[in-house]
Protein backbone atom coordinates (compact mmCIF):
# COMPACT_ATOMS: atom_id res chain seq x y z
CA UNK A 1 0.00 0.00 0.00
CA UNK A 2 2.45 1.86 0.83
CA UNK A 3 4.46 1.59 -2.63
CA UNK A 4 1.43 3.05 -3.94
CA UNK A 5 1.09 5.97 -2.46
CA UNK A 6 4.28 6.66 -3.06
CA UNK A 7 3.73 5.87 -6.67
CA UNK A 8 0.50 7.46 -7.53
CA UNK A 9 0.07 9.86 -4.43
CA UNK A 10 2.35 12.29 -5.32
CA UNK A 11 0.40 14.57 -7.21
CA UNK A 12 -2.70 14.27 -4.28
CA UNK A 13 -0.46 15.15 -1.40
CA UNK A 14 -2.44 18.77 -0.79
CA UNK A 15 -5.19 17.15 -0.31
CA UNK A 16 -3.83 14.27 1.88
CA UNK A 17 -3.06 16.89 4.32
CA UNK A 18 -5.94 19.77 4.08
CA UNK A 19 -8.21 16.52 4.79
CA UNK A 20 -6.86 15.21 7.86
CA UNK A 21 -5.68 19.08 8.96
CA UNK A 22 -9.72 19.77 8.41
CA UNK A 23 -10.86 16.29 10.47
CA UNK A 24 -8.26 16.92 13.00
CA UNK A 25 -10.51 20.86 13.39
CA UNK A 26 -13.00 18.56 13.37
CA UNK A 27 -11.95 16.33 15.92
CA UNK A 28 -11.20 19.03 18.73
CA UNK A 29 -14.35 19.87 18.62
CA UNK A 30 -15.86 16.82 19.58
CA UNK A 31 -13.17 16.61 22.34
CA UNK A 32 -14.57 20.22 23.86
CA UNK A 33 -18.31 19.61 23.35
CA UNK A 34 -18.50 17.27 26.25
CA UNK A 35 -16.58 19.83 28.43
CA UNK A 36 -19.31 22.59 27.49
CA UNK A 37 -22.26 20.14 27.79
CA UNK A 38 -20.31 19.80 31.60
CA UNK A 39 -20.73 23.29 31.90
CA UNK A 40 -24.37 23.40 30.38
CA UNK A 41 -25.25 20.58 33.43
CA UNK A 42 -23.56 22.62 36.22
CA UNK A 43 -24.19 26.25 35.84
CA UNK A 44 -27.27 26.09 33.77
CA UNK A 45 -29.43 23.26 34.87
CA UNK A 46 -28.14 22.39 38.10
CA UNK A 47 -28.40 26.23 38.91
CA UNK A 48 -31.64 26.45 37.18
CA UNK A 49 -30.11 29.37 34.80
CA UNK A 50 -32.29 29.37 31.70
CA UNK A 51 -29.34 32.00 29.78
CA UNK A 52 -26.49 29.85 31.10
CA UNK A 53 -28.57 27.18 29.05
CA UNK A 54 -29.52 28.84 25.90
CA UNK A 55 -25.71 30.53 26.07
CA UNK A 56 -24.09 27.07 25.88
CA UNK A 57 -26.72 25.49 23.64
CA UNK A 58 -25.76 28.28 20.94
CA UNK A 59 -21.93 27.24 21.47
CA UNK A 60 -22.74 23.93 20.68
CA UNK A 61 -24.80 24.62 17.72
CA UNK A 62 -21.66 27.06 16.48
CA UNK A 63 -19.28 24.60 16.95
CA UNK A 64 -21.45 21.65 15.33
CA UNK A 65 -22.03 23.77 12.16
CA UNK A 66 -18.45 24.86 11.76
CA UNK A 67 -17.18 20.98 12.49
CA UNK A 68 -19.82 20.04 9.65
CA UNK A 69 -17.86 22.60 7.20
CA UNK A 70 -15.01 21.51 7.92
CA UNK A 71 -15.67 17.55 7.46
CA UNK A 72 -17.55 18.50 4.26
CA UNK A 73 -13.75 20.13 3.20
CA UNK A 74 -12.15 16.94 4.19
CA UNK A 75 -14.93 14.72 2.36
CA UNK A 76 -14.41 16.41 -0.82
CA UNK A 77 -10.41 15.98 -0.23
CA UNK A 78 -10.40 12.23 0.52
CA UNK A 79 -12.98 12.03 -2.68
CA UNK A 80 -10.43 13.92 -5.13
CA UNK A 81 -7.77 11.81 -3.83
CA UNK A 82 -9.40 8.36 -4.08
CA UNK A 83 -10.86 8.33 -7.03
CA UNK A 84 -8.16 10.40 -8.64
CA UNK A 85 -5.43 7.62 -7.07
CA UNK A 86 -7.88 4.92 -8.24
CA UNK A 87 -8.19 6.33 -11.98
CA UNK A 88 -3.96 6.43 -12.02
CA UNK A 89 -3.45 3.52 -10.58
CA UNK A 90 -6.22 1.93 -13.15
CA UNK A 91 -4.74 3.76 -16.44
CA UNK A 92 -1.05 2.67 -15.38
CA UNK A 93 -2.27 -1.37 -14.64
CA UNK A 94 -3.71 -1.05 -18.22
CA UNK A 95 -0.88 0.68 -19.55
CA UNK A 96 1.43 -1.93 -18.10
CA UNK A 97 -0.73 -4.75 -19.16
CA UNK A 98 -0.17 -3.90 -22.43
CA UNK A 99 3.55 -3.89 -22.37
CA UNK A 100 3.47 -7.42 -20.69
CA UNK A 101 4.27 -9.99 -23.36
CA UNK A 102 2.43 -13.55 -24.04
CA UNK A 103 4.58 -15.02 -21.54
CA UNK A 104 3.79 -12.71 -18.76
CA UNK A 105 -0.10 -12.58 -19.48
CA UNK A 106 -0.16 -16.21 -19.63
CA UNK A 107 1.60 -16.24 -16.11
CA UNK A 108 -0.87 -14.14 -14.43
CA UNK A 109 -4.41 -14.71 -16.73
CA UNK A 110 -6.78 -12.87 -18.41
CA UNK A 111 -9.26 -13.61 -15.57
CA UNK A 112 -7.17 -12.48 -12.64
CA UNK A 113 -6.04 -9.09 -14.41
CA UNK A 114 -9.66 -8.56 -14.65
CA UNK A 115 -9.75 -8.96 -10.58
CA UNK A 116 -6.74 -6.73 -10.28
CA UNK A 117 -7.99 -3.51 -12.56
CA UNK A 118 -11.34 -3.50 -10.85
CA UNK A 119 -12.24 -5.33 -7.70
CA UNK A 120 -8.45 -4.70 -6.17
CA UNK A 121 -8.64 -0.85 -7.45
CA UNK A 122 -11.73 -0.61 -5.84
CA UNK A 123 -10.47 -1.71 -2.53
CA UNK A 124 -7.43 0.65 -2.55
CA UNK A 125 -9.21 3.48 -3.16
CA UNK A 126 -11.83 2.66 -0.51
CA UNK A 127 -8.85 2.61 1.67
CA UNK A 128 -7.20 5.86 0.67
CA UNK A 129 -10.71 7.40 1.14
CA UNK A 130 -11.13 6.23 4.84
CA UNK A 131 -7.24 6.70 5.17
CA UNK A 132 -7.87 10.80 4.72
CA UNK A 133 -11.42 10.88 6.15
CA UNK A 134 -10.86 8.75 9.44
CA UNK A 135 -7.10 7.77 9.70
CA UNK A 136 -6.41 10.71 11.79
CA UNK A 137 -9.89 11.06 13.51
CA UNK A 138 -10.68 8.01 15.34
CA UNK A 139 -7.24 7.66 16.53
CA UNK A 140 -6.69 10.91 17.71
CA UNK A 141 -10.29 11.22 19.32
CA UNK A 142 -9.36 7.98 21.51
CA UNK A 143 -6.15 9.36 22.89
CA UNK A 144 -7.72 12.89 23.33
CA UNK A 145 -10.91 11.69 24.78
CA UNK A 146 -8.70 9.46 27.65
CA UNK A 147 -6.20 12.85 28.21
CA UNK A 148 -9.29 14.53 29.03
CA UNK A 149 -10.91 11.95 31.29
CA UNK A 150 -7.79 11.42 32.96
CA UNK A 151 -7.61 15.43 33.55
CA UNK A 152 -10.87 15.20 34.98
CA UNK A 153 -10.49 12.50 37.70
CA UNK A 154 -7.44 10.04 37.98
CA UNK A 155 -9.38 7.18 39.85
CA UNK A 156 -12.05 7.42 36.80
CA UNK A 157 -9.77 7.21 34.57
CA UNK A 158 -8.31 3.62 35.98
CA UNK A 159 -11.74 2.58 34.30
CA UNK A 160 -10.02 3.68 31.13
CA UNK A 161 -6.95 1.43 31.69
CA UNK A 162 -8.74 -1.18 32.32
CA UNK A 163 -11.34 -1.31 28.84
CA UNK A 164 -8.55 -0.36 26.66
CA UNK A 165 -6.23 -3.45 26.80
CA UNK A 166 -9.60 -5.13 27.22
CA UNK A 167 -10.62 -4.00 23.74
CA UNK A 168 -7.57 -4.42 22.50
CA UNK A 169 -7.07 -7.73 23.18
CA UNK A 170 -9.87 -8.71 21.41
CA UNK A 171 -9.20 -6.77 18.17
CA UNK A 172 -6.12 -8.56 18.38
CA UNK A 173 -7.10 -12.02 18.54
CA UNK A 174 -9.80 -11.02 15.36
CA UNK A 175 -7.53 -9.66 13.02
CA UNK A 176 -4.69 -12.35 13.41
CA UNK A 177 -6.89 -15.01 12.51
CA UNK A 178 -9.15 -12.37 9.76
CA UNK A 179 -5.75 -11.69 7.70
CA UNK A 180 -4.72 -14.60 6.00
CA UNK A 181 -8.74 -14.91 4.72
CA UNK A 182 -8.61 -11.94 2.87
CA UNK A 183 -5.97 -12.84 0.76
CA UNK A 184 -7.67 -16.33 -0.12
CA UNK A 185 -11.01 -13.96 -0.58
CA UNK A 186 -9.52 -12.18 -3.48
CA UNK A 187 -7.95 -15.74 -4.65
CA UNK A 188 -11.62 -16.98 -4.49
CA UNK A 189 -12.81 -13.90 -6.39
CA UNK A 190 -10.38 -14.87 -9.84
CA UNK A 191 -12.01 -18.39 -10.15
CA UNK A 192 -15.16 -17.11 -10.15
CA UNK A 193 -14.08 -14.80 -12.73
CA UNK A 194 -12.54 -17.10 -14.67
CA UNK A 195 -14.93 -19.43 -14.56
CA UNK A 196 -18.07 -16.88 -15.61
CA UNK A 197 -15.44 -15.84 -18.51
CA UNK A 198 -15.44 -19.33 -19.81
CA UNK A 199 -18.85 -19.74 -19.18
CA UNK A 200 -20.00 -16.74 -21.29
CA UNK A 201 -17.56 -16.38 -23.88
CA UNK A 202 -18.08 -19.64 -24.54
CA UNK A 203 -21.96 -19.92 -24.31
CA UNK A 204 -22.16 -21.12 -28.06
CA UNK A 205 -20.23 -24.41 -27.02
CA UNK A 206 -21.55 -25.12 -23.70
CA UNK A 207 -25.11 -25.20 -25.42
CA UNK A 208 -24.40 -26.99 -28.42
CA UNK A 209 -22.59 -29.61 -25.68
CA UNK A 210 -25.87 -29.26 -23.71
CA UNK A 211 -23.13 -28.09 -20.73
CA UNK A 212 -25.13 -25.76 -18.92
CA UNK A 213 -25.70 -28.12 -15.76
CA UNK A 214 -22.17 -28.91 -15.66
CA UNK A 215 -21.51 -24.97 -16.07
CA UNK A 216 -23.93 -23.99 -13.53
CA UNK A 217 -22.18 -26.62 -11.08
CA UNK A 218 -18.56 -25.53 -11.90
CA UNK A 219 -19.57 -21.67 -10.60
CA UNK A 220 -21.93 -22.95 -8.22
CA UNK A 221 -18.95 -24.52 -6.24
CA UNK A 222 -16.27 -21.70 -6.88
CA UNK A 223 -19.26 -19.48 -5.59
CA UNK A 224 -19.55 -21.69 -2.34
CA UNK A 225 -15.79 -21.86 -2.17
CA UNK A 226 -15.97 -17.97 -1.89
CA UNK A 227 -18.84 -18.10 0.39
CA UNK A 228 -17.40 -20.27 2.85
CA UNK A 229 -14.33 -17.94 3.46
CA UNK A 230 -16.31 -14.68 3.24
CA UNK A 231 -18.88 -16.47 5.98
CA UNK A 232 -15.71 -17.19 8.11
CA UNK A 233 -14.55 -13.62 8.30
CA UNK A 234 -17.60 -12.80 8.85
CA UNK A 235 -18.20 -14.71 12.09
CA UNK A 236 -15.07 -13.82 13.52
CA UNK A 237 -15.67 -10.23 12.81
CA UNK A 238 -18.69 -10.20 13.88
CA UNK A 239 -17.14 -10.96 17.65
CA UNK A 240 -15.88 -7.53 17.48
CA UNK A 241 -18.44 -5.01 17.90
CA UNK A 242 -20.38 -7.08 20.20
CA UNK A 243 -17.66 -7.48 22.54
CA UNK A 244 -16.42 -3.74 21.96
CA UNK A 245 -19.64 -2.60 23.00
CA UNK A 246 -20.24 -5.04 26.42
CA UNK A 247 -16.83 -3.62 26.74
CA UNK A 248 -17.66 -0.52 26.56
CA UNK A 249 -21.24 -0.43 28.22
CA UNK A 250 -19.68 -2.32 31.21
CA UNK A 251 -17.44 0.59 31.58
CA UNK A 252 -19.69 3.47 31.58
CA UNK A 253 -22.36 1.62 34.19
CA UNK A 254 -18.94 1.17 36.64
CA UNK A 255 -18.27 4.77 35.27
CA UNK A 256 -21.94 6.07 36.61
CA UNK A 257 -21.61 3.74 39.55
CA UNK A 258 -18.05 5.09 40.93
CA UNK A 259 -19.14 8.40 39.88
CA UNK A 260 -22.28 8.78 41.57
CA UNK A 261 -20.46 7.89 44.58
CA UNK A 262 -17.81 10.37 44.68
CA UNK A 263 -20.77 13.09 43.42
CA UNK A 264 -22.62 12.21 46.60
CA UNK A 265 -19.29 12.87 48.63
CA UNK A 266 -18.99 16.40 46.44
CA UNK A 267 -15.53 15.18 44.80
CA UNK A 268 -17.38 15.62 41.20
CA UNK A 269 -20.14 17.21 40.07
CA UNK A 270 -22.70 16.17 38.08
CA UNK A 271 -21.25 17.55 34.84
CA UNK A 272 -18.14 16.28 35.49
CA UNK A 273 -19.35 12.42 35.44
CA UNK A 274 -21.43 13.02 32.02
CA UNK A 275 -18.61 14.54 30.51
CA UNK A 276 -16.32 11.65 31.55
CA UNK A 277 -19.09 8.83 30.32
CA UNK A 278 -19.09 10.82 26.57
CA UNK A 279 -15.16 10.38 26.98
CA UNK A 280 -15.60 7.00 27.72
CA UNK A 281 -17.79 6.55 24.91
CA UNK A 282 -15.92 8.66 22.64
CA UNK A 283 -12.91 6.22 23.26
CA UNK A 284 -14.09 3.07 22.96
CA UNK A 285 -16.20 3.80 20.30
CA UNK A 286 -13.06 5.34 18.32
CA UNK A 287 -11.09 1.74 19.15
CA UNK A 288 -14.18 0.14 17.30
CA UNK A 289 -13.73 2.01 13.97
CA UNK A 290 -9.89 1.99 14.32
CA UNK A 291 -10.51 -2.02 14.15
CA UNK A 292 -12.72 -1.61 11.02
CA UNK A 293 -10.37 0.81 9.64
CA UNK A 294 -7.82 -1.88 10.42
CA UNK A 295 -10.30 -4.33 8.36
CA UNK A 296 -10.13 -1.88 4.98
CA UNK A 297 -6.63 -1.50 5.17
CA UNK A 298 -5.74 -5.21 5.69
CA UNK A 299 -7.81 -5.79 2.44
CA UNK A 300 -6.49 -3.04 0.70
CA UNK A 301 -3.09 -4.46 1.86
CA UNK A 302 -3.58 -8.07 0.08
CA UNK A 303 -5.23 -5.91 -3.16
CA UNK A 304 -2.11 -3.28 -3.05
CA UNK A 305 0.44 -6.13 -3.24
CA UNK A 306 -1.75 -7.61 -6.15
CA UNK A 307 -1.64 -4.73 -8.26
CA UNK A 308 2.25 -3.98 -7.62
CA UNK A 309 3.07 -7.70 -8.53
CA UNK A 310 1.46 -6.69 -11.49
CA UNK A 311 3.30 -3.62 -11.93
CA UNK A 312 6.32 -4.60 -11.04
CA UNK A 313 6.29 -7.33 -13.49
CA UNK A 314 8.90 -6.78 -15.80
CA UNK A 315 8.37 -7.59 -19.34
CA UNK A 316 10.60 -10.25 -20.94
CA UNK A 317 10.61 -8.71 -24.35
CA UNK A 318 11.23 -5.07 -24.80
CA UNK A 319 12.52 -2.89 -27.84
CA UNK A 320 14.43 -0.55 -25.25
CA UNK A 321 17.60 0.85 -27.31
CA UNK A 322 17.12 -0.96 -30.51
CA UNK A 323 16.94 1.66 -33.48
CA UNK A 324 14.97 1.36 -36.72
CA UNK A 325 15.95 -1.27 -39.32
CA UNK A 326 16.73 0.27 -42.69
CA UNK A 327 14.91 -1.41 -45.55
CA UNK A 328 15.52 -1.54 -49.16
CA UNK A 329 13.24 -1.39 -51.68
CA UNK A 330 13.32 -4.37 -53.93
CA UNK A 331 14.07 -2.18 -57.12
CA UNK A 332 16.74 -0.77 -55.21
CA UNK A 333 18.40 -3.95 -54.08
CA UNK A 334 20.45 -4.47 -57.62
CA UNK A 335 22.76 -6.87 -57.41
CA UNK A 336 23.09 -6.66 -53.72
CA UNK A 337 23.45 -10.48 -52.12
CA UNK A 338 19.48 -11.33 -51.44
CA UNK A 339 18.72 -11.06 -48.02
CA UNK A 340 15.66 -14.04 -46.51
CA UNK A 341 13.04 -12.72 -45.81
CA UNK A 342 12.31 -14.87 -42.80
CA UNK A 343 15.23 -17.12 -41.35
CA UNK A 344 15.28 -19.72 -38.15
CA UNK A 345 18.49 -21.18 -36.68
CA UNK A 346 18.16 -23.74 -34.44
CA UNK A 347 14.76 -21.92 -32.75
CA UNK A 348 13.64 -23.54 -29.57
CA UNK A 349 10.71 -22.48 -27.69
CA UNK A 350 8.93 -23.92 -24.25
CA UNK A 351 5.96 -22.86 -22.41
CA UNK A 352 7.86 -22.11 -18.72
CA UNK A 353 10.82 -23.58 -17.09
CA UNK A 354 11.52 -27.17 -17.37
CA UNK A 355 8.28 -27.59 -20.33
CA UNK A 356 8.97 -29.96 -22.70
CA UNK A 357 9.75 -27.65 -26.04
CA UNK A 358 6.94 -26.45 -28.29
CA UNK A 359 8.89 -25.96 -30.95
CA UNK A 360 12.62 -27.76 -31.22
CA UNK A 361 15.66 -27.11 -33.10
CA UNK A 362 13.88 -25.32 -36.02
CA UNK A 363 16.02 -24.31 -38.82
CA UNK A 364 14.66 -22.64 -42.12
CA UNK A 365 14.91 -20.08 -44.71
CA UNK A 366 12.22 -18.43 -46.36
CA UNK A 367 13.54 -16.34 -49.41
CA UNK A 368 12.16 -13.16 -50.54
CA UNK A 369 8.47 -13.46 -52.69
CA UNK A 370 8.06 -17.02 -51.70
CA UNK A 371 5.56 -19.00 -49.50
CA UNK A 372 5.87 -21.31 -46.88
CA UNK A 373 3.02 -23.78 -45.29
CA UNK A 374 3.67 -25.53 -41.99
CA UNK A 375 1.50 -28.56 -41.68
CA UNK A 376 1.33 -30.72 -38.60
CA UNK A 377 -1.17 -32.28 -36.11
CA UNK A 378 -2.93 -30.11 -33.32
CA UNK A 379 -0.11 -29.07 -30.84
CA UNK A 380 2.53 -29.51 -33.04
CA UNK A 381 3.67 -25.93 -32.25
CA UNK A 382 2.72 -24.62 -35.72
CA UNK A 383 1.27 -21.14 -34.38
CA UNK A 384 4.39 -20.98 -31.56
CA UNK A 385 6.48 -21.28 -33.68
CA UNK A 386 4.13 -18.29 -36.07
CA UNK A 387 4.54 -16.26 -32.66
CA UNK A 388 7.71 -16.34 -32.66
CA UNK A 389 8.16 -14.20 -35.65
CA UNK A 390 6.59 -11.18 -34.31
CA UNK A 391 7.86 -11.72 -30.83
CA UNK A 392 4.83 -12.32 -29.00
CA UNK A 393 7.36 -14.77 -27.61
CA UNK A 394 11.02 -14.81 -28.04
CA UNK A 395 12.87 -18.06 -29.04
CA UNK A 396 14.49 -19.86 -25.61
CA UNK A 397 16.96 -20.68 -27.90
CA UNK A 398 18.46 -19.87 -31.12
CA UNK A 399 17.32 -17.27 -33.62
CA UNK A 400 14.60 -15.75 -35.02
CA UNK A 401 15.68 -13.10 -38.25
CA UNK A 402 13.40 -11.15 -40.29
CA UNK A 403 14.57 -9.50 -43.92
CA UNK A 404 18.49 -10.40 -42.13
CA UNK A 405 18.24 -8.77 -38.74
CA UNK A 406 17.20 -10.60 -35.75
CA UNK A 407 13.92 -10.20 -34.45
CA UNK A 408 15.34 -9.23 -30.94
CA UNK A 409 17.07 -5.81 -32.25
CA UNK A 410 13.73 -4.53 -34.24
CA UNK A 411 11.77 -1.47 -32.87
CA UNK A 412 8.31 -3.68 -31.87
CA UNK A 413 6.16 -1.48 -33.74
CA UNK A 414 8.05 -1.44 -36.69
CA UNK A 415 8.73 -4.95 -36.60
CA UNK A 416 4.96 -5.99 -36.29
CA UNK A 417 4.41 -3.11 -39.11
CA UNK A 418 6.36 -5.12 -41.00
CA UNK A 419 5.08 -9.04 -40.43
CA UNK A 420 1.27 -9.03 -41.04
CA UNK A 421 -0.45 -11.10 -38.23
CA UNK A 422 -3.49 -12.93 -39.02
CA UNK A 423 -4.86 -14.53 -35.23
CA UNK A 424 -5.44 -18.20 -34.82
CA UNK A 425 -8.85 -17.08 -33.38
CA UNK A 426 -10.54 -14.39 -35.24
CA UNK A 427 -10.88 -10.97 -33.16
CA UNK A 428 -12.66 -7.88 -33.65
CA UNK A 429 -13.27 -5.02 -31.32
CA UNK A 430 -16.68 -3.11 -31.15
CA UNK A 431 -17.04 0.01 -33.41
CA UNK A 432 -17.78 -0.49 -37.09
CA UNK A 433 -16.08 -2.23 -39.60
CA UNK A 434 -13.79 0.78 -41.04
CA UNK A 435 -12.29 1.15 -37.45
CA UNK A 436 -11.37 -2.48 -37.38
CA UNK A 437 -9.89 -2.39 -40.56
CA UNK A 438 -7.97 1.07 -40.08
CA UNK A 439 -6.19 -0.66 -36.50
CA UNK A 440 -2.83 -1.11 -39.01
CA UNK A 441 -3.07 1.85 -41.35
CA UNK A 442 -5.54 4.77 -40.05
CA UNK A 443 -5.02 6.27 -42.60
CA UNK A 444 -6.00 4.21 -45.21
CA UNK A 445 -8.39 4.77 -48.26
CA UNK A 446 -12.15 3.92 -48.99
CA UNK A 447 -10.54 2.63 -52.17
CA UNK A 448 -7.74 0.27 -50.10
CA UNK A 449 -9.99 -0.74 -47.89
CA UNK A 450 -12.01 -1.97 -50.27
CA UNK A 451 -9.27 -3.59 -52.32
CA UNK A 452 -8.16 -5.46 -48.74
CA UNK A 453 -11.91 -6.54 -48.31
CA UNK A 454 -12.08 -8.04 -52.27
CA UNK A 455 -8.36 -10.02 -51.45
CA UNK A 456 -9.96 -11.18 -47.89
CA UNK A 457 -13.69 -12.34 -50.16
CA UNK A 458 -14.95 -10.09 -47.89
CA UNK A 459 -16.29 -7.35 -49.77
CA UNK A 460 -19.82 -9.12 -50.85
CA UNK A 461 -21.10 -9.26 -47.50
CA UNK A 462 -19.78 -5.66 -46.54
CA UNK A 463 -21.26 -4.28 -49.78
CA UNK A 464 -24.27 -6.41 -48.89
CA UNK A 465 -24.88 -3.87 -45.36
CA UNK A 466 -26.85 -0.78 -45.89
CA UNK A 467 -24.13 1.16 -43.71
CA UNK A 468 -21.18 -0.44 -45.75
CA UNK A 469 -17.71 0.62 -44.15
CA UNK A 470 -19.52 2.45 -41.33
CA UNK A 471 -21.66 -1.01 -40.34
CA UNK A 472 -21.67 -1.50 -36.87
CA UNK A 473 -19.49 -3.99 -34.97
CA UNK A 474 -20.35 -5.45 -31.84
CA UNK A 475 -18.45 -6.71 -28.96
CA UNK A 476 -16.30 -9.64 -30.21
CA UNK A 477 -17.78 -9.18 -33.80
CA UNK A 478 -20.76 -11.12 -32.33
CA UNK A 479 -22.99 -10.00 -34.87
CA UNK A 480 -21.01 -11.61 -37.70
CA UNK A 481 -20.70 -15.32 -38.41
CA UNK A 482 -17.11 -17.28 -37.88
CA UNK A 483 -16.31 -17.31 -41.37
CA UNK A 484 -16.95 -13.36 -41.84
CA UNK A 485 -14.88 -12.67 -38.51
CA UNK A 486 -11.91 -14.41 -40.30
CA UNK A 487 -12.13 -12.60 -43.50
CA UNK A 488 -12.30 -9.86 -42.06
CA UNK A 489 -9.55 -10.29 -39.58
CA UNK A 490 -7.54 -11.25 -42.83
Amino acid sequence: MIELLRRFGGKFRRYMVIGPACKLIEVIFDLLTPLVIAQMIDKGIGAHDVSAVVHYGILLAAMAVIGISFTLVCQKMAALTSQGMGTDIRGALYEHINKLSYAELDRFGTPSLITRITNDVNQVQLAVALGVRMLIRWPFLAVGSMIAALAIDLKLGMIFLICTPAIGLVFWFVMARCIPYYKQLQAKLDRIALICREGLSGARVVRAFVREGHERERFAQAADDQARVAIAVGKLSSILNPVTFLVMNLGVCAILWVGGIQVNVGELTQGQVMAFVNYMTQTLTSIVYVANLVVVFTKASASASRINEVLNCVPSITDEGNQPVALLEPSAMGNAVPVPALSLSHASFSFGAGAANAVNDVTLELPLGKTLGIIGGTGSGKSTLVSLIPRLYDAGVGSVSVMGSDVRAWPLDQLRHVVATVPQRASLVSGTIRSNLTWRDESATDEELWAALDIAQASEFVHNKPQGLDAPVEAGGKNFSGGQRQRLTI
